[in-house]
Parts: structure tokens; sequence; C-alpha cells
């Protein structure tokens, strides 16, 4: 018979969120593929628990080559335990290669459930949880960042982000820019740990408290986009904005009045203005 690979969640911060399951599988694996073994000590030492099987590596270095190898072993009958360094294997961590391995080789998956950054940042944040999309990091060039970032521009759904301490600034920023300064968002700062925040505001705001240097484990949370009211041309949007200036209106209360009628980023708005106006402008 073949063996059974397992997937465990391991503590996002506080040792006591371990589930109890995780000690015994620790203790009886055959094999367990962790993604920082020097963690995996810690993490023993802390439950208390002396495994007995074998303990090897498996991070993002040598995932490719070491997944046979545990293939190997799962189709001799050994037991597979895969842990990371927090949450669950595979949300932007090592495992899926190993799952989709041992699942094409018809061998058992199966979980020991436990703590996720995602879902605990998702359910702080204080924005819509009935439907949400998991966006992991963003690429660290700027230009690649905002490119992913104008992917979901229009997604509906709350988003969720992982992001480094040191490009937080950076990435709420062009979020700011994308989704519009107004956008809901949450910054979610070493979740269950000793200081633990969450840093509830638009995006605009958020991007300036960032500004000052953030630390710790970040995940950002991001209201989805606003459902379009309207389809609207930019000739109307830039004649709606007129109506509200000869109102008395100024124009960038004129602008964002027309974007939340029409459910449309203020960006959009401003960019139909601006073209209106240079379009208007006679030629040197």
């Amino acid at each position: 018979m073949t063996g059974t690979l397992v997937l465990a969640g391991t503590p996002i911060g506080d040792i006591a969120d371990a589930p109890p399951r995780l000690t015994a599988e620790l203790a009886g694996a055959d094999v367990i593929a962790a993604e920082d073994t020097r963690r995996l000590r810690r993490l023993t030492q802390a439950l208390d628990v002396q495994p007995s099987g074998r303990v090897v590596s498996y991070f993002e270095g040598n995932e490719s080559a070491r997944t046979p190898e545990l293939v190997e072993a799962l189709v001799g009958g050994a037991r597979v335990l895969l842990v990371t360094d927090a949450g669950m294997p595979s949300v932007s961590d090592p495992g899926y290669r190993l799952v989709a391995a041992a699942v094409e080789k018809d061998i058992k998956v199966t979980a020991v459930p436990g703590p996720s950054a995602v879902l605990t940042a998702l359910a702080l944040s204080g924005l819509p949880v009935d439907r949400f999309c998991f966006e992991g990091f963003l690429p660290r060039k700027g230009g690649e960042r905002l490119s992913r970032l104008r992917e979901n521009e229009h997604e509906r759904r709350t988003l969720v982000y992982f992001e480094a301490p040191h490009r937080l600034d950076d990435t709420l920023a062009a979020m700011a820019e994308v989704f519009g300064t107004e956008r809901r968002a949450a910054v979610c700062r070493e979740l269950t740990k000793t200081y633990e925040e969450v840093k509830r505001g638009p995006l605009g705001e958020l991007a300036v408290w960032a500004a000052e240097g953030v630390r710790g484990e970040i995940t950002v949370v991001v209201e989805g986009a606003p459902e379009i009211i309207e389809s609207l041309d930019a000739e109307e949007l830039v004649r709606r904005v007129r109506v509200r200036e000869e109102a008395g209106e100024r124009r960038k209360e004129a602008i964002a009045a027309v974007a939340a009628d029409a459910g449309l980023p203020k960006r959009e708005v401003f960019d139909a203005v601006v073209a209106a106006k240079n379009a208007t402008r006679p030629n040197p």
C-alpha cells in the first residue's frame, strides 16, 4: 500500500495556536519535510515532542529536486508530513508540486488544519468576507507591481496580499494610485504575536502612515471594486463634472461625486476631465 501525504498547518505567531493533531503527526511521521529545519526544531521543542522519523529540508530552492524523493517514499508506504515556517503549506509556501505529484500517483493527501494568515487577516479587516481572492506577494519591481495591480483594478471581491515590511509603503502608494486613495483597506501586522496591530483606513491614508516605516509580518486586505452603477463614456463623465462645477462645486469634489455615482475610481473620472481639457487646447 502507498503512504499518505499530510499537510500540516503551523502557528503563524502564538505557539498555543498549534492544532492538537500536529504534535501526534510530528511524533509519528516517517518523514518530515520542513521548509526550515531550524524552525522545525524550535517548534518541536516548544511543543515538547520528539520526531521519530527522518527530517529533510523542503524549500523553494530544492522543491523541484526533492519532490521525486518524497514521492518515492510515499509510494513505498511512508507517512510524509509537510510543514512550512508558518501557516498552511502551499499557500505562498512550498507544497503545490508535492501535492500535484502525489495526486498523479493516486497517493492519499490529507491535512491537519491550522492557522492561516490569509483568513485571520480577512476576518480582522472589517471588510466584506463573503467573497475574496488571495493574490500572494506582488512583484518587487515597481512597473511589474503596477501591472499586477491593474489586473485587479475592477475585481469586485475583497483582495488579500502578502508584503514585506520594507516594501509596504511603495505597495500601498501603488494601490492608492491604481485602486484610488479612498478605497478601504486594512494592514494586518504581526498577527497573533505580542505586537499584533491592524491598521484600517483609506489606501491614501495608509500609504502616508506606512511611509514612516513598519516592521513585522504583513498581510494587506483591500476592499473590492465598487459595483458599476451606470455605464458612462468619458464624454458623459466630463459633462456631469461640468454641471456640478457650474452649480458651484469645486472640481475635486465634483469628480469625487461623479465617480461615486458611477461606481468608478476617481482616477478614471479625473483622467477623462484632463483628456477633455487637453483636447480643447489650441495647437501651438
